[in-house]
């Protein structure tokens, strides 16, 4: 589906989505809970559908009930192991495959993990390396389907931290209820530990114990049990950066559902848009509006999801922005190093690619023109974000891409006062 844009100012009162990242743990850890909790404010995209798909197949059982404020779930605990082979499609969910792998095996379920688009290409070495320490057999070609048996022991887990952090939150999760006390260590610096510390902070609300002796090292005692409740989803930092971007290129945004006190690394995007000379204000709610802003240096290492929505704000401020550390943001759903620089360069951008992150200087305003979304959510909404700064319709190619995390971005782009013609 291809959108065009005919640039208007963007003013207006926003609920932000639910954060995705809080949303995948608080399934896990309500699906890991004898009994019945509740999960309340979500709101529903491909990816959670992929992450709810495949507790549902380990022996979770999921409601859903639409409310004002998102869908309220309903979710009764307790893996089991399934007589047949399973096949757990993950989408392109690299959150939902990496998660859930190991509580595949903690249900000791013989699995077939599938996926769509670059999911097969983005790495699982360190579980590989895992399955082979710890014997556990599996069958893969280097990517998906991959084929997993076996059952997750406790003792040490060694793996790096500078792939995914994701591989952590998901022997996070499943090592408390193995029979017996683990180690999980990173043998190199951990990056991304932001959302690492999101995963312990719903650990311990759902009544599992970590004892985090150093960055990158866990001590989990074995044997433990998750707590049902009520725990309401906050609002989504990553996909708020996009209407903040859109206030400060032209017009007023607020935006309401977002926690002040939130553990999301995503949350830097309020002091990065601020030393951008960015005018965010809070009163409860935060509000962002028009500005001149000016080039910064952004470190992607540990908020890599913030590239996009900062490389297309920089693209019309004035001077250089500089961002570094973002190798891993070519491993997302696309290369968004290299998708940003294209396709902000065929509106007039000046930016240069390296290695590990761009160098932009920045304009006035850009041209019309014609982009691709490149099937990644987060380049077509950074894309449409600076729309006010667009001198000519904008159409992005592959628009539906947002149904991946924000299936209502659209909605709430002509809610803004966007035009869509």
């Amino acid at each position: 589906m291809d959108i065009t844009i005919e640039p208007k100012p963007l003013t207006g009162t926003l609920r932000i989505p639910s954060s995705k990242s809080m949303t995948h743990r608080e399934l896990i850890a309500a699906a890991l809970a004898d009994g019945e909790t509740k999960v309340t404010g979500v709101t529903w995209s491909q990816d959670i559908e992929a992450t709810v798909r495949i507790l549902s197949l380990f022996g979770a059982e999921i409601r859903k009930e639409e409310r004002e404020d998102g869908l309220a779930l309903t979710i009764d605990g307790g893996l089991k192991k399934q007589q047949e082979i399973l096949k757990a499609d993950a989408g392109e969910s690299g959150s939902t495959l990496r998660f859930l792998i190991p509580l595949g095996l903690l249900s000791e379920n013989h699995v077939i993990y599938t996926g769509r688009g670059r999911l097969s290409e983005r790495p699982l070495t360190p579980y590989y390396e895992i399955f082979d320490e710890k014997h556990i057999s599996y069958k893969t070609e280097g990517g998906l389907p991959l084929e997993v048996e076996g059952k997750l022991p406790a003792g040490l887990y060694e793996l790096p931290g500078n792939v995914s952090s994701q591989f952590f939150t998901g022997l996070l999760f499943a090592l408390p209820l193995a029979e017996g006390d683990s180690v999980l260590k990173s043998t190199t610096k951990l990056e991304s530990e932001s959302y690492v510390e999101m995963t312990l902070d719903t650990l311990s609300r759902h009544g599992i114990t970590i004892h985090k002796k150093a960055s990158g090292l866990y001590e989990i005692p074995g044997g433990q049990h998750y707590r049902t409740g009520h725990f309401p989803v906050e609002g989504d930092y990553s996909q708020a950066a996009f209407w903040l971007v859109s206030g400060l290129a032209g017009g007023k945004m607020t935006l309401t559902g977002l926690s002040e006190t939130s553990l999301q690394g995503d949350q830097a995007i309020l002091s990065i848009l601020e030393s951008m000379g960015g005018s965010i204000s809070k009163d409860g709610n935060i509000i962002a509006e028009t500005s001149k802003t000016r080039g910064t240096i952004m470190d992607a290492e540990n908020i890599p999801d913030l590239v996009p929505a900062i490389a297309a704000l920089a693209s019309v401020s004035e001077g250089r922005t500089e961002i570094i550390h973002g190798e891993r943001v070519r491993l997302k759903e696309c290369d968004r190093l290299h998708a940003m620089a294209v396709e902000l360069s065929k509106l007039g951008a000046d930016i240069k690619e390296k290695p590990d992150g761009l160098i932009i200087e920045g304009k006035k305003s850009l041209r019309g023109g014609t982009v691709s979304s490149w099937n990644d959510h987060r380049i077509a909404m950074a894309l449409a974000a600076i729309s006010p700064k667009i001198e000519g319709n904008l159409t992005i190619e592959g628009a539906e891409s947002v149904k991946k995390s924000y299936p209502r971005f659209w909605d709430d782009f002509k809610k803004a006062g966007g035009k869509l013609l």
